[in-house]
């Protein structure tokens, strides 16, 4: 008789013990995602808080949500809860890793940091109303603030050892100066419409002069006579106090595994030797006289491999862009509605910026994705790599993941506006990869192209944990990468600068991209003739950005029931 009641009550509690699960996790997202909205709205009127007590109120809100998530029974969800939950653990454990490892005192990168990112924020402003006016003019007010804040956190970053490098404090001034110059122009471009009054545009005038070029100049002043004088010349974040634990925490953050900087570094050393391999084959295939040196030499300097204007530059990445889309009825059945363009990167940032960049679109705000293309230095940006560099940035990369993800229905809203490096970036990798199958590359030069380009990412796995964890030098890097591929000089001193300024995002690609690669033959092997590579690909994009466990999951959740689709 025991038993029998114990079994009753196990029947009946436990439906509604699941639905008390999910309604648990419910009521976290939505304070999350509150309280990120709320975070949102405020930047219509002022920068990001950044003073202590703003960023030890965040961190007390995430270490909340934490201790909520973790009491939630993950194996009582179903599966898009189950997602939603394994993203956002991943999402809160980071900003409170930001917080523990004191990651307000690296407001620079060596693209910009925080200045680039107060020039891209007021880009595709629109003030088509006085009371947009308004509103932006209140946040222009609020700049001497925020500038003052990120000086007293630079200031703290020397006195606690938590600097960036010097050639990353001297990129950041280059930028300031390109930008921001003695006008602060770059704030003031959304005042340059006829929609608002003269009245609101001699307001910005006043702002400008009194406030904003004053504060730019101090920003500018501090960094180039107090700040880079003591930073390093040594480019590892392991230079840092407690910076070695740091970078660990960004390897598990970016690849989303629970991988270690030397796992890192060994597996791009293999990656590097088979896909030179590779290379070298196509060496042989053209019958060129000399060795590997040599050939990454001509491909470097014949001119037959660059445009001669940004125009042309400009045509061609666009004519690459329309046979790309041809070929996506072939390998998916869902493609988004959002149409893209392609644009050069801004003036003001193109001699330290990538060769290409997404910038994702809305169809709610009426603008097309953007397919950036870097026309700075021409005769550092060859033809033969536009072919992979287009299936990354464009479809079926960034435009073509990022755009379907922004449109699946049903799904928590920080879900389809989240972005995962190794997802993502593996994706526009893994699609690079596709091209050649789909005939995409059409001379043995454009397929090197593609295999620099992947041989590119495996060298970011020697080079980001080389230099950020054993001591690895600029100029060791820069051989290495310069020797292993054929990119232009310059771009690979662009990118190191990079992965300088970012610790552990540049080792996200090759990690994502092979995870994709091997859920991709399991997937063929298990189901052989049956394997649909439609289907296939759409089950890759069908939950937007999450985490590569979470993908292994999905996929083989999958692939079990295509093999016995009747259970």
């Amino acid at each position: 008789m025991m038993k029998c009641t114990l079994i009753i009550l196990v029947i009946l509690v436990s439906p509604l013990s699941n639905s008390a699960q999910k309604a648990a996790l419910d009521k976290i997202i939505t304070k999350y995602e509150a309280y990120e909205k709320q975070k949102e709205t405020a930047l219509e009127t002022s920068w990001p808080l950044n003073s202590l007590a703003d960023l030890s109120s965040q961190h007390d809100f995430y270490a909340q949500l934490n201790n909520e998530l973790m009491e939630i029974d993950v194996s009582a969800l179903e599966e898009q809860s189950r997602i939603d939950h394994e993203l956002l653990t991943l999402i809160i454990d980071d900003r409170i890793q930001a917080y523990v490892h004191d990651a307000h005192l690296f407001p620079l990168s060596a693209e910009g940091g925080f200045i680039i990112s107060m020039l891209y924020s007021t880009r595709n402003r629109k003030l088509d109303t006085e009371e947009k006016a308004e509103e932006y003019l209140i946040k222009l007010k609020d700049t001497p603030r925020y500038i003052d804040q990120q000086i007293e956190w630079l200031r703290e970053g020397l006195t606690e050892t938590k600097v960036m490098p010097k050639l990353v404090v001297q990129n950041c001034l280059d930028v300031l100066r390109n930008a921001a110059g003695e006008s602060a122009d770059f704030l003031m471009r959304p005042f340059a419409t006829k929609d608002i009054s003269d009245e609101s545009k001699l307001k910005a005038a006043k702002l400008k002069t009194q406030e904003l070029v004053p504060w730019m100049k101090k920003l500018e002043n501090f960094l180039q006579d107090e700040y880079l004088p003591r930073t390093y010349d040594q480019v590892g974040i392991y230079n840092n106090k407690e910076g070695k634990a740091y970078y660990e925490q960004r390897v598990r953050y970016f690849t989303t595994l629970d991988m270690s900087p030397q796992e890192v570094y060994d597996l791009g050393h293999q990656e590097v030797k088979r896909i030179k391999g590779e290379m070298e084959a196509i060496i042989a295939e053209l019958d060129y006289e000399g060795d590997f040196a040599s050939f990454i030499k001509f491909l470097r300097e014949d001119p037959q491999f660059y445009a001669e204007t940004p125009e042309a530059l400009l045509s061609q990445a666009s004519w690459l862009s329309m046979k790309a889309q041809e070929i996506l009825p072939r390998y998916f059945t869902v493609l988004p509605q959002l149409p893209f363009t392609v644009t050069p990167v801004p003036e003001e940032i193109a001699s330290t910026y990538t060769t290409g960049r997404y910038s994702g679109g809305s169809m709610e705000k009426g603008r097309a994705g953007q397919y950036w293309v870097n026309t700075y230095n021409l005769p550092a940006r060859p033809l033969y790599v536009l072919p992979a560099l287009t299936l990354h940035e464009a479809v079926p990369g960034h435009h073509l993941q990022i755009s379907l993800a922004k449109s699946i229905k049903g799904l928590s809203e920080f879900r389809t506006s989240n972005y995962l490096s190794a997802y993502g970036e593996g994706w526009g990798l893994y699609a690079e990869y596709l091209g050649e199958e789909a005939g995409i590359y059409t001379t043995p030069y454009e397929r090197f192209g593609r295999l620099t380009y992947e041989m590119w990412r495996a060298c970011r796995l020697v080079v980001d944990p080389g230099m950020h964890y054993f001591g690895m030098t600029r100029k060791e890097a820069v051989a290495f990468m310069a020797d292993n591929t054929s990119l232009s000089l310059h771009e690979v001193n662009t990118e190191i600068d990079r992965y300088i300024g970012w610790p552990g995002q540049a080792v996200s690609y090759k990690i994502g991209e092979l995870k994709i690669r091997e859920l991709r033959a399991v997937a063929e092997a298990a189901l052989g003739e049956d394997f649909d590579i439609r289907r296939f690909h759409d089950q890759l994009l069908a939950y937007g950005s999450v985490p590569l466990t979470t993908l292994e999951r999905l996929v083989m959740s999958w692939v079990e029931k295509e093999k016995n689709p009747e259970k």
